[in-house]
């Protein structure tokens, strides 16, 4: 099976974005998709009753919804 070819942003790009405040998370560890990368938010305290599971596609992202 051929590699997913994919272009990565450098992190410099995310930095001192207006009203973006959280901090990276990455995940990148997901069969079938090495070499690339997952970001997520994990906002909340860590023993929420309730979690929310946002998605988007593409070409947006999360920066998109924060306003």
């Amino acid at each position: 099976m051929k590699p997913t070819e994919a272009l990565r942003t450098p992190e410099a790009r995310f930095k001192g974005l207006p009203g973006y405040q959280y901090e990276p998370h990455y995940v990148d560890s997901l069969p079938g998709y090495e070499g690339l990368r997952a970001h997520y938010l994990d906002l909340g305290p860590k023993d929420a009753e309730r979690t929310f599971l946002c998605l988007h596609g593409e070409p947006t992202w999360s920066y998109l919804f924060a306003r």
